[in-house]
């Protein structure tokens, strides 16, 4: 992780991506006990949005460094990484309101607990609803700040749901 911390860093410093944040299980795991995953998910806003590879230049600026695409992946040290353009107004928030961990040294940006619970809930799979339920079970996050962000994001309904499933006894 602090291998792709530095490369992360390194693009944002050199213009590739202006923006950068942990997000998915990797991320969760800065709140919640480990839980398995096979690659690390990273949102990005890219310099270039006019292309129309959005991601192309980070596919060239890594190929440059001797990194290479493993499917939809880049492998950056033990981790298959995935670059995914900010693709709503809330994984923008998210993405801007990242908080900075420190990984061995170097910085790395991670999205908050919050916006991680209602990325979840936005997407909705099973272990989407379970990074929900981790979350909550840990302390890193109370429903009230949940159901506040969900109401901003119009997930309104869709938290009443997961609570009236998963929390109300």
């Amino acid at each position: 992780m602090k291998e792709l911390a530095q490369l992360l860093n390194e693009m944002q410093r050199v213009g590739v991506i202006r923006d950068y944040a942990l997000f998915g299980a990797t991320a969760q795991m800065r709140y919640t006990e480990p839980v398995a995953t096979l690659d690390a998910d990273v949102l990005v806003a890219v310099a270039s949005a006019d292309r129309f590879d959005v991601l192309g230049g980070i596919y060239e600026f890594c190929a440059a460094k001797g990194y290479r695409p493993e499917g939809e992946a880049i492998r950056v040290g033990a981790w298959p990484t995935q670059f995914l353009p900010a693709f709503s107004p809330l994984t923008q928030e998210a993405m801007e309101q990242a908080e900075i961990a420190d990984f061995e040294g170097v910085a790395l940006r991670v999205v908050r607990a919050d916006h991680l619970a209602v990325i979840a809930l936005s997407v909705g799979r099973a272990k989407d609803l379970t990074r929900i339920l981790a979350l909550l079970e840990s302390g890193s996050v109370s429903r009230d700040a949940i159901k506040g962000l969900a109401a901003r994001h119009d997930l309104a309904d869709a938290w009443q749901r997961f609570e009236n499933k998963f929390l109300n006894d």
